[in-house]
């Protein structure tokens, strides 16, 4: 086991490390990170990798884009080959939490890529697919658990696993996942490890008021910032444009026709604006695709398989895609819409210029915007350089041209529906529309509108008073409505009869059963012992009499079957 490297001379300074096998890390992980052209650590990675390796609480803070994955998956790696045992059944030896699926997917990945010369057992818990699977992986044993919060909870309520055996406990994007939505679930895992469990939490900005919540899950944390709180990196090129909103699609469009944004990443506000420009690059010839969370899980991975292979040029996201997604050579990023979380512009320009690469963020800016600008421009600590196309003639004359797919496709247009005489209520709605005409609605055409109780009738039976042929159809004999409505009301009767006192003679003479409504002027003539005029023919005894002569006594509230 490796300890800290720190020298003892004035002031503590830690020693500089340019190297991994100067961490002590195991031969196997030495040998796939060299295969993997890593050499030198990032300065992230010097500093907490000896901390993990010391087996302390860890708070990191650290520019999304240095490798906060690697900082916590090799020393973690590292402790698992040192101290083999067998993978506990129904748990794991190493709980890692993640804000979304696609980060969930990553982080596994480089688990299994660094420990693959130690035969690790690595497993993925997330939404969105079929429990099944992991609920027979979790029973088998695993080594190290990715997960998102709510399908882990899932599992938990279910006993289909235990965390009482987990060694080492990890928040990734640690002020995404102790935010408001998230603090419960957290709580409630956290409660179910052991006091002896490791605990690490990463991030790219860590808030004041996050940072006090995460002190609940810390003991004593080693705390490791290698940048100020909610840096850019430097490497990126920031830009604003000032536009108005009704122009932003039209200047995003121009902006993709320069042949130098071959990946682009596009982020939206909500999931209905990134379908919304997406499909408005498609019209304009420009492959795009979106991802967000009301896409199924297949959706969001072919989405990014079809990025990550040049297949779309751009993917237009919410910020589900702006926390830790790694996509080799994203040349720009644009936001299209301002986040609201000042923070969250961090992680979305952080999808470019990753691994040493120069990357550019072009952001689109509305009057409504300016304040989120502002704050943007206070947390990051920078003043970004802006450029104005407000009131262009070039966008106004591209924006005719297009075809408009924007807010109108919003909401579906019934008007034309109603027009025709089509039906505008879902199939299983109770009755069917009619329309106004079909009424005589006054000042249409020319008629007054029927009584209320024909249009009710009409209303209630019209779709019984035609047969699929055509003829219309004969009302039933002594019914008191067209359509057979009384019918339908015999043959409840007669199903409610035989629901009581099946082994007793006369049981369908006896009362309907509860709910059935029987009109007085249409009862069958065998109800209860009823004469042609509708009265109850009653004995001498004081009860009923049925038509077969038999007598039956008076039934009181509470008696008898229901």
């Amino acid at each position: 086991m490796c300890c800290c490297r720190f020298t003892r001379g004035a002031g503590h300074e830690r020693q500089l490390v340019t190297t991994f096998a100067e961490l002590g890390l195991a031969e196997p992980i030495l040998k796939v990170l060299d295969a993997e052209g890593y050499t030198q650590p990032t300065p992230i990675q010097s500093q907490a990798i000896p901390v993990v390796l010391s087996g302390r609480d860890l708070m990191g803070i650290a520019q999304t884009g240095t490798g906060k994955t690697a900082a916590f998956a090799l020393p973690i790696i590292d402790q698992l080959s040192r101290n083999p045992r067998p993978t506990p059944r129904g748990g794991c030896r190493v709980l890692v939490l993640s804000p979304t699926r696609e980060l969930t997917n990553q982080i596994a990945d480089s688990f299994r890529t660094y420990g693959r010369k130690l035969n690790l057992k690595v497993g993925v818990v997330v939404g969105g697919v079929s429990h099944r699977p992991q609920i027979e992986a979790l029973r088998r044993g695993l080594d190290v658990l990715v997960a998102t919060p709510g399908r882990l909870i899932d599992h938990l309520d279910a006993r289909a696993m235990a965390l009482t055996s987990t060694e080492v406990f990890v928040l990734d994007e640690a002020d995404q996942m102790l935010d408001l939505g998230f603090v419960k679930p957290i709580r409630r895992i956290a409660s179910g490890l052991s006091q002896r469990c490791q605990s690490l939490l990463f991030s790219a900005t860590m808030p004041r008021e996050i940072a006090d919540l995460a002190k609940e899950f810390l003991d004593n944390p080693s705390h490791v910032a290698v940048t100020p709180q909610a840096t850019t990196v430097e490497r990126i090129d920031q830009r604003i444009i000032h536009v108005e909103s009704r122009r932003k699609r039209t200047l995003l469009a121009e902006l993709l026709a320069n042949e130098q944004m071959v990946r682009t990443l596009v982020f939206t506000r909500t999931k209905r604006g990134a379908d919304r420009v997406a499909k408005y690059l498609e019209v304009a010839s420009i492959k795009a695709a979106a991802i967000h969370g009301n896409k199924s899980q297949n959706q969001r991975e072919a989405a990014l398989r079809a990025f990550r292979n040049a297949s779309v040029r751009v993917l237009v996201a919410t910020d589900i895609a702006a926390r830790g997604i790694d996509v080799d050579g994203v040349t720009h990023v644009v936001n299209y819409e301002l986040p609201e979380v000042p923070e969250a512009y961090v992680h979305r320009i952080g999808r470019t210029a990753r691994a040493g690469a120069d990357g550019a963020a072009i952001s689109f800016c509305d009057n409504a915007e300016h304040d989120l600008l502002r704050n943007i421009e206070r947390v990051t600590r920078q003043r970004i350089k802006a450029e104005s196309r407000l009131g262009c003639a070039i966008l106004e004359a591209a924006a005719k041209e297009m075809p408009d797919t924007g807010p109108a496709e919003r909401w579906p247009d019934r008007t034309k529906d109603r027009r025709e005489g089509q039906r505008s209520r879902p199939k299983h709605s109770r009755s069917a529309y009619v329309p106004r005409e079909a009424h005589g609605a006054d000042g249409r055409d020319g008629e007054a509108r029927p009584a209320r109780d024909d249009t009710n009738a009409r209303r209630n039976n019209g779709h019984r008073q035609f047969r699929s042929d055509g003829a219309p159809r004969q009302a039933g004999a002594g019914s008191s409505h067209e359509g057979g409505r009384d019918r339908g009301h015999e043959r409840s009767h007669e199903r409610g009869y035989a629901g009581h006192d099946r082994g007793h003679a006369g049981a369908r003479d006896r009362r309907p059963s509860r709910g059935s409504y029987q009109p007085r002027d249409s009862a069958p003539s065998g109800h209860r012992g009823s004469r042609s005029d509708g009265e109850m023919r009653q004995s001498s005894e004081g009860g009923y009499r049925s038509r077969d002569g038999a007598s039956r006594p008076k039934r009181h509230r509470g008696s008898g079957p229901r």
